[in-house]
């Protein structure tokens, strides 16, 4: 059995029962109780499952393996993102230089940065399109193009990054999760993000509550690296990690 069919099996044993021991995984797969392990290590690290003591149980957070299309994104959500955008651009002053990730709630942004004296650089082809149109300035950092989120990503974005020391930087996200910290579905975004983090003063992640106890592929940063700017947040421990505003 290829190891996709057992955490198929796995996963879907989890979801009936919440939990699972070894024994009764190796019963459903027929894999010996090191590849079991070793799958539930795998799993783990993914954010699919809370490895326990003889088995697993289910991870709070919802995992998500794949990332909607830009448009279907900027559907969701609409009113609580404008609340998000408006805040964070309240937050750059005229002297600072500032990162904008590439996203559908970082993108908002622009709409409230007319006549920002700032400088900008972003990885996102939409935030470059509306610096372009309001007349701010901006930078782009090159690198691959990625289909579907119109984010620059890849080794020569890594590189482009490494010339800026930023005052703020505003990341969009996926999910968030106190194990997992901040997750985005794809390495390479994440890699992008997280650079960008590193070079910057202070990093904001703009997120609405449905991305709150979610799980994606690729972690970013722990809680504690960035702050959070949100519409409503579901739950209240999430403050014992890092500073929340609700706006």
């Amino acid at each position: 059995m290829l190891a996709e069919q057992r955490f198929e099996l796995i996963l879907r044993e989890l979801n009936a029962s919440r939990a699972a021991s070894v024994p009764r995984l190796c019963e459903l797969t027929g894999a010996s109780e090191a590849t079991i392990r070793r799958d539930l290590n795998t799993l783990a690290r993914q954010g699919r499952l809370n490895k326990v003591h003889g088995g697993a149980v289910l991870t709070n957070g919802e995992f998500q393996g794949e990332e909607p299309d830009v448009g279907t994104k900027t559907l969701l959500h609409q009113e609580e993102k404008e609340r998000i955008a408006r805040y964070a651009a309240s937050l750059v002053d005229d002297d600072d230089v500032v990162y904008i990730d590439a996203g559908t709630t970082t993108v908002r942004m622009m709409e409230h940065l007319r006549g920002c004296k700032a400088l900008f650089v972003t990885n996102g082809v939409a935030c470059a399109q509306r610096l372009l149109e309001l007349e701010l300035r901006g930078h782009v950092v090159g690198g691959w193009l990625k289909p579907g989120t119109g984010a620059v990503v890849g080794a020569e974005a890594l590189e482009g990054l490494e010339r800026y020391n930023f005052t703020k930087t505003f990341l969009g996200i996926n999910g968030i999760t106190v194990r997992q910290g901040f997750t985005t579905p794809d390495p390479e975004e994440a890699a992008v993000k997280r650079k960008a983090s590193q070079r910057a003063y202070l990093t904001y992640v703009l997120a609405d509550n449905s991305k709150f106890e979610k799980v994606t592929a690729a972690t970013v940063l722990p809680l504690e690296k960035a702050s959070i700017i949100t519409d409503r947040l579901p739950d209240r421990s999430y403050l014992e990690h890092t500073i929340i505003k609700e706006v």
